[in-house]
């Protein structure tokens, strides 16, 4: 019998809403087709739309633990990279065709992440706030120093995947689509599962850990499952993107912590971490505005990068979703108190 703990907050997948208006379902499927027609309406800028997905992946997996958990992890982009590396291997040693090597490999890498996630879940989830956020941290780090230091894959130097088969002008939408059916996976598996006893299960750790676990609720097997459920998809995407770059560097792709790890972060914060939607929209609002940066402020973009991480932490602390219900609330109370 699974274990019910009162006073956890149901996440969004499960709040009741509003009857969706004809213009809204309009608008949703004009966003689909869109999206379906992307790389034959944008052909210069696939690759970077491609990226739009992956960063929308990364917010998604990361509030798993740190918005419906309370778990701030920075550690999140080694799953990916050792998905990176995985693949890598498989295409590079199994003798397989492209396509077919790729699959393996993008299996074989959703595998190592998560047994990544078991073997190093016990002992990091032990650790609680800023204690768990460090040592996760460091975790990225290690890696990315181990993966430098090792000849096998390439140490430094880095590893060089196999040129995509396709006819020319095929590369880049194949691995838009892949990557865009991977990241509505990860958004649809994900609500499915806030919808169920484990969405409350990890907004109960949230909220108060030691009284979850007090009811009776498991809460290390669901810290581990959460992991492990970020790491599957993380993993994958690693596999994904190490194919799409042509180019895996342990510090600037496959580990890349003052980057990737950081943006993760980021984008679930500028959207409203603990939200479905909100990651989304925070990748989204994210990835536009670094992509301006690099085109309108070449050789300053980091520094303006940086100011726009300080000004969303400073002045979006609830996130654009927390500042939309609390302006909605303000506005039904000035309804209900009669105010014009």
């Amino acid at each position: 019998m699974k274990p019910h703990v009162r006073g956890a907050r149901r996440p969004e997948a499960e709040v009741p809403a509003t009857a969706a208006t004809p213009a809204l379902w309009l608008a949703l499927l004009a966003g689909c087709l869109v999206a379906l027609a992307a790389p034959w309406l944008f052909t210069g800028i696939t690759t970077q739309l491609t990226f739009l997905w992956l960063m929308v992946l990364f917010a998604l997996t990361w509030d798993v633990m740190g918005g419906q958990m309370g778990y701030n992890s920075f550690g999140n982009i080694v799953f990916f990279g050792v998905g990176a590396y995985v693949c890598a291997v498989a295409q590079r040693d199994f003798g397989l065709g492209y396509f077919a090597g790729l699959a393996v490999g993008t299996g074989l890498a959703a595998l190592a992440a998560v047994a990544a996630a078991l073997a190093l879940g016990p002992a990091m989830l032990g650790l609680r706030g800023h204690y768990f956020a460090i040592g996760t941290l460091g975790l990225g780090i290690a890696c990315a120093d181990a993966a430098a230091g090792w000849d096998f894959i390439g140490a430094g130097s880095g590893m060089t995947l196999p040129l995509f088969p396709g006819a020319a002008g095929s590369r880049e939408p194949f691995f838009y689509y892949a990557m865009l059916v991977l990241a509505v996976a990860t958004l649809l598996t994900l609500r499915w599962l806030y919808a169920r006893p484990f969405g409350l299960a990890l907004n109960a750790i949230r909220d108060d850990e030691d009284k979850a676990q007090a009811l009776g609720l498991h809460t290390t097997r669901y810290k581990i499952a959460a992991w492990c459920l970020c790491a599957v998809f993380l993993g994958m995407a690693g596999a994904l993107t190490g194919n799409l770059v042509g180019f895996i560097d342990p510090r600037e792709l496959a580990f890349a912590s003052a980057s990737f790890g950081v943006w993760m972060v980021v984008m679930a914060i500028l959207g409203g971490k603990g939200t479905l939607w909100g990651p989304v929209l925070g990748a989204a609002l994210f990835h536009l505005t670094q992509e301006l940066f690099w085109t309108y402020l070449l050789n300053w973009q980091r520094v303006a990068l940086g100011v726009l991480i300080v000004l969303i932490v400073v002045l979006f602390p609830t996130g654009i979703m927390g500042w939309l219900h609390e302006f909605r609330a303000h506005r039904r109370r000035l309804g209900g108190s009669g105010a014009p």
